[in-house]
C-alpha cells in the first residue's frame, strides 16, 4: 500500500505568519534584527503619531514595490486610525486580460478573514442574550454529533471558534471539495477521531461553521441573513455578503488567480457557501475598514452601539496557543474566537487574521488597539506573501520608523507552499516497468465509504475512471503498477498538478474488493469497500 501523502498545513503557516509579523526576535536565518537588537531598533526621535503619518504616506510606494515583486494582478488596501478611514486605494486590475482597475470598492472573496467577521456576528448575539460563548452546540443543533458522546454534549461555540474541539486539522474540507453541502459535512464530522478536547489546537473550517450554525439556529435565521441583519446593514457594509451568489452579482468584483508557469491566471472559481462563516464572506476594503473601526471602538460605530463590548472583547482574548514558540527568544501565537492574538515587539496586542484560497485569494488584516490603528489588504491571487508583507512592513514602520527586515522575502517561500501540488514525491517513485493490471472489468463497480460516501469505478472509452461523492466529476485513471492507479484531483485543497494514488485490493476470484485513495486517507478513512 503506498504511503499517504504529506499534506501542507495551511492554517499552521497562516498562524505562524501572524506570529512573525513584527516578531523581530524570531530565531530564523533571515535579514533584520533579533531581540538583542531591539534597543537600537526602537531608538527613534519621531513620536508615535509622526511614525504613523510617515508609514501611511509611504504606503503606496511600498504596495507598488511588493506588487511588482510578487506579480499579484490586483490589490486593495485600507487603513483606519482614530475612528476614521485615513487611506483606501486600489492597485492593479480585477482580472488578467481585462483592464478594469481595482478600486477601494472592489469586492474580493476574503477567505478566512470571514472567521473574524463571524466572531463579531456571534458576539452580537451573545450581547443580545440569544446565546453565550459557552453554549453547547447541541443546545441548538440537537442532531450534531462527534465520535465521543461526552464531547458531543459539552463542546461549545467557544470551543469551535477557538479550534480546540479536538477535531482533526481542516476536518470536513475534503467533503466540501467532493460537493457535499454544509449540513452533510457537519453530520459526517461524527466519523472523525478526536484529539485532546480543549487541550489541542487544530484549525477547522467546519468546526467553526458548526458553532456559527448553532448561533443561527438560536436566532431562527440562516447564517447569511443573520450576518446581514446584525452586522453588515448596521455598519453600512453595502458590498459585503456571506452568499456566493451575491458576490457573483457584483459588477465591481475581483477574479481569483492561480499561480502558473506563465504568471497568475484565472483558472477556477471557489464557491465557499458550505463553510460560509469560516471562509465565504465577500467584501471590499471600504467595508472592512468600517468593521475595523467598530472593533477598535469596542463595538461602537458613529456613536451607535453595534455590539456589546464584553462579548466582543472576549472574542479577542487569547484562548489557545496556536503556534508554540520554536525557541527561547520567540513568542508563541494565540487564537481567540475567530481572531489571532499576538504581542508585538513593543508589548502591544495585535489582532489579526490571514485568509487564503490556494486557487486564487490571499488576504490579511492587522489591528493595534492601543494605537486605534488597523490595516487590511485584499488580493486576487493565490497566496504569495504580498498581503502579509505589506501589513508587517507597515506596522514595523509604525512601531520603529523603519522596516526590520525584507518581509516579502521572508514570507513568500512559506506561502508558496500553499499552492504546491500534493502527491508529486510518490509519483516520482512509480516503477519504470510496471506489473500488468487485471482486466478492467475486475475493478469496475460501486464502492462505499462511511465518511466520504460513494465512489464509482467505470470503464469509459477503454480506460478506467473514478467518480467521488455527489459532484459527479469523473477522473481518468492512469495505470502505475499492478493494481495501483493514479488520477489528478483538482480543488481548493489539491492545486493543479496534484496526483492521487488509488490502490485496489483484489479478492480470491480476481475481482477488486476494496480500494484505498491516498489523499483521502487522513485518519485512516481512505478505504472504500465494494457494494
Amino acid at each position: 500500500m503506498p504511503p499517504e501523502p504529506v499534506r501542507f498545513d495551511t492554517a499552521r503557516v497562516l498562524t505562524a505568519l501572524g506570529v512573525v509579523s513584527l516578531a523581530a526576535g524570531l530565531a530564523v536565518a533571515t535579514p533584520g534584527p533579533t531581540l538583542a537588537d531591539t534597543a537600537s531598533v526602537h531608538a527613534t526621535e519621531a513620536s508615535p503619531a509622526e511614525r504613523i503619518d510617515a508609514a501611511i504616506s509611504g504606503l503606496d510606494e511600498m504596495v507598488r514595490r511588493i506588487m511588482e515583486r510578487s506579480e499579484v494582478p490586483g490589490l486593495a488596501i485600507a487603513v483606519v486610525r482614530d475612528g476614521r478611514i485615513v487611506h483606501a486605494k486600489g492597485f492593479g486590475i480585477r482580472r488578467v486580460g481585462d483592464a478594469a482597475p481595482v478600486t477601494p470598492g472592489t469586492v474580493f472573496q476574503i477567505a478566512s478573514l470571514s472567521k473574524s467577521i463571524a466572531a463579531t456576528v456571534v458576539a452580537h448575539e451573545v450581547g443580545e442574550g440569544h446565546v453565550a460563548w459557552e453554549t453547547p452546540i447541541v443546545s441548538h443543533l440537537p442532531w450534531f454529533e462527534l465520535v465521543d458522546p461526552w464531547v458531543t454534549r459539552h463542546v461549545t461555540i467557544a470551543d469551535m471558534f477557538s479550534h480546540r474541539s479536538g477535531l482533526p486539522d481542516h476536518a470536513g474540507d475534503e467533503l466540501e471539495d467532493l460537493g457535499y453541502d454544509r449540513r452533510t459535512v457537519l453530520e459526517r464530522l461524527r466519523f472523525l477521531p478526536l484529539d485532546r478536547f480543549r487541550d489541542h489546537y487544530a484549525y477547522t473550517n467546519f468546526g467553526l461553521t458548526a458553532g456559527a450554525e448553532a448561533v443561527a439556529a438560536a436566532a431562527g435565521k440562516d447564517w447569511a441573513t443573520l450576518s446581514e441583519e446584525v452586522l453588515y446593514e448596521p455598519l453600512g457594509m453595502k458590498a459585503t455578503s456571506s452568499r456566493y451568489a451575491d458576490f457573483l452579482a457584483r459588477p465591481d468584483r475581483a477574479t481569483l488567480h492561480a499561480r502558473t508557469a506563465d504568471g497568475y491566471r484565472p483558472l477556477a472559481e471557489r464557491l465557499p457557501d458550505a463553510q460560509s462563516p469560516a471562509g465565504g464572506v465577500s467584501s471590499s476594503v471600504e467595508d472592512l475598514a468600517r468593521w475595523m473601526i467598530m472593533v477598535l471602538d469596542d463595538g461602537m460605530f458613529e456613536g451607535q452601539r453595534i455590539i456589546a463590548a464584553e462579548p466582543l472583547i472576549a472574542a479577542a482574548q487569547a484562548e489557545v496557543v496556536s503556534a508554540p514558540a520554536s525557541s527561547l527568544d520567540a513568542r508563541p501565537g494565540f487564537y481567540g474566537y475567530g481572531i489571532e492574538v499576538r504581542i508585538d515587539d513593543a508589548g502591544q496586542v495585535v489582532l489579526s487574521h490571514s485568509g487564503a484560497f490556494a486557487i486564487g485569494a490571499s488576504t490579511h488584516y492587522s489591528m493595534v488597539p492601543a494605537l486605534d490603528l488597523g490595516i487590511v489588504v485584499l488580493t486576487n491571487a493565490a497566496p504569495s506573501g504580498a498581503a502579509e508583507a505589506i501589513a508587517a512592513e507597515f506596522l514595523d514602520r509604525v512601531e520603529t520608523g523603519r522596516s526590520s527586515r525584507d518581509w516579502y522575502a521572508f514570507i513568500a517561500p512559506m506561502m508558496a507552499k500553499l499552492s504546491e501540488p500534493i502527491g508529486r514525491k510518490l509519483a516520482a517513485n512509480w516503477p519504470a516497468e510496471p506489473r500488468p493490471a487485471a482486466a478492467l472489468d475486475a475493478y469496475a463497480g460501486s464502492y462505499e465509504n462511511v465518511y466520504y460516501g460513494p465512489a464509482d469505478i467505470a470503464v469509459v472509452d477503454g480506460g478506467l475512471t473514478v467518480s467521488l461523492g455527489p459532484s459527479g466529476t469523473r477522473h481518468p485513471l492512469t495505470h502505475r503498477d499492478a493494481n495501483v492507479f493514479s488520477f489528478e484531483p483538482r480543488s481548493e485543497n489539491e492545486p493543479d498538478g496534484s496526483v492521487a494514488t488509488l490502490a485496489f485490493t483484489m479478492g480470491d476470484g480476481g475481482r477488486a474488493e476494496e480500494m484505498r485513495i491516498d489523499y483521502l486517507d487522513m485518519a485512516g478513512l481512505g478505504r472504500f469497500v465494494r457494494h
